[in-house]
């Protein structure tokens, strides 16, 4: 069974997720690892909610439930960090302040601007939002480097009002490829969302296209989520990640412990 290593609980702002049922869960769905990886974006300002996490807080309260649970599952501690190329000081400070497990890197807003909401949509084309939701993504790499996987690589086309119906790799070839061929360099991964199979779309998000060029570039990192924010999602969609997968040329996934990958054979 496929370890979900992308996990928000009622810890982020944007889920009530009880915890003990998030990991009950993935415990009846034959999981040996489960890592939490609840939201901390600095200087998000759309909306009203706080993605910031107390990481003292949060880490002490993790612990309480690994050992809670450790004869029945390997519960890891992660993060998912919103990215910003202005909030680098304040990022490596916050990641510095407890021993994290694993960190998923994340665009969640193109200039500030969160894409959950209308007004961008509005204003721009969809090609035109992909195409600055990519280029951040792109100057985030260019400062960042303390992460182990990008999360979630085109996550925007969720958004967009006909989703991803006109959407393809090959219309913003040279900048993904950029973003992998840096991310490879860099030593760090991808991973693969199943959200997008549950949120209306074709493919997970980065779509298939996306995660068999990574392979043929010679990625070899890649870890598994569900971005599930209720219990019911944890592990969602995870057979069709494994055939995807497969399909994609990899032999392993990833886990990560002590933020250093572990292979995890498909079987």
């Amino acid at each position: 069974m496929l370890c979900d290593f992308h996990i928000h609980t009622c810890m982020s702002a944007d889920s009530k997720a009880d915890i003990d049922r998030v990991i009950q869960t993935a415990i009846q769905l034959g999981m040996t690892y489960l890592c939490i990886t609840d939201h901390h974006d600095i200087d998000y300002k759309d909306g009203e909610l706080n993605f910031l996490l107390d990481s003292r807080q949060y880490y002490q309260t993790l612990l309480k439930y690994q050992e809670k649970y450790r004869k029945e599952i390997n519960l890891l501690i992660g993060v998912e960090l919103g990215l910003q190329p202005h909030i680098k000081k304040e990022a490596d400070e916050f990641l510095s302040s407890v021993p994290f497990d694993f960190v998923i890197g994340s665009s969640h807003v193109i200039n500030g601007i969160d894409p959950y909401y209308e007004p961008i949509w509005k204003k721009y084309s969809t090609e035109q939002v992909m195409q600055m939701y990519f280029e951040n993504i792109a100057s985030n790499l260019e400062v960042h480097n303390n992460f182990d996987v990008y999360g979630h690589l085109d996550y925007t086309i969720q958004y967009a009002r006909e989703k991803d119906k006109e959407y393809s790799y090959t219309k913003y070839k040279d900048i993904i490829d950029n973003i992998l061929k840096k991310i490879i360099k860099m030593g760090k991964g991808i991973e693969i969302n199943s959200s997008g199979l549950r949120k209306g779309l074709r493919s997970t998000l980065p779509c298939f296209e996306i995660i068999k060029q990574y392979h043929k570039m010679g990625g070899e990192i890649i870890t598994v989520g569900s971005d599930a924010h209720i219990p019911e999602d944890v592990g969602a969609d995870f057979e069709k990640v494994k055939e995807l997968l497969i399909e994609a040329g990899f032999r392993h996934y990833n886990i990560f412990r002590k933020r250093k990958p572990v292979d995890i054979l498909l079987s």
